[in-house]
């Protein structure tokens, strides 16, 4: 399991790179519904496709399509740090909701073989704005993921343990009917940093507050342009070169 430290890449760094056998699908099809996802990973640009077709019919208005992590990833130790950065390639904004979800609990089977729930960490966010079709960055502070169980909220679930997160997901959900259809979003990589405050952010913006009833919250998202740097140019660096360049946390005090 990954060290804590600064800032550490969890997926699509040079010492992280996406990797597809680390990943697998877990679709609405285990309850009989018909959304389905993939994760494609690509290597110019080095970046992850979760992409799919988010499906209501089948279950009524609920419907739910999502990539994570498989059991036997070793998981990651993030304490130290208090923020996860999603940034994300390209302006192909589809208008969806997505969610990252965290558990720190070892997976457990029933008897049927089928995976038993458990108490999931969720943050909603939206595909970011962007620079010049080059991507952007989303903020997702750890102070702000809520508890959930099989996608309701939880009132007294103990603290996510930060310092064992056993699998990361990406989920895109129907919230009952509120969206539908085909989803992407292309991901550079995910990050776990010791963020910088609001005030020291001089290319942050607020997103308008994601509400999807009792789980409303609200994802700051950053952007901004390397300088001198041109569609181009980014390209022949790769996803990382740009993101680095835009993400720039000052030194703690």
């Amino acid at each position: 399991m990954p060290a804590a430290g600064h800032s550490m890449v969890l997926f699509g760094g040079d010492g992280s790179p996406w990797t597809p056998t680390d990943w697998t699908s877990s679709d609405d099809s285990v309850r009989g519904g018909k959304s389905r996802s993939t994760l494609t990973i690509t290597t110019s640009p080095p970046i992850a496709i979760f992409a799919g077709t988010l499906d209501i019919t089948a279950l009524g208005g609920a419907g739910f399509a999502s990539q994570r992590t498989v059991d036997a990833h070793a998981g990651f130790d993030l304490s130290g740090h208090d923020a996860l950065v999603v940034a994300v390639h390209g302006s192909a904004r589809d208008g969806k909701v997505f969610t990252l979800v965290l558990k720190d609990a070892a997976t457990v089977r029933r008897p049927d073989g089928r995976q038993q729930s458990s108490v999931s960490w969720e943050h909603d966010f939206t595909y970011p704005a962007v620079h010049d079709g080059l991507g952007g960055r989303v903020v997702l502070r750890f102070a702000d993921f809520k508890p959930t169980y099989r996608g309701k909220p939880v009132g007294d679930a103990e603290p996510l343990d930060w310092s064992s997160v056993r699998r990361v997901g990406i989920t895109v959900r129907s919230f009952f009917g509120q969206q539908e259809g085909d989803f992407v979003l292309p991901i550079c990589s995910i990050t776990a940093t010791k963020h910088h405050s609001k005030a020291e952010s001089t290319t942050t913006t607020t997103a308008s507050s994601v509400r999807k009833g009792p789980r409303e919250t609200e994802a700051e998202v950053e952007v901004g342009a390397a300088p001198g740097s041109s569609s181009s140019s980014s390209s022949s660096r790769g996803c990382l070169g740009f993101i680095s360049q835009l993400w720039r946390p000052k030194p703690q005090a």
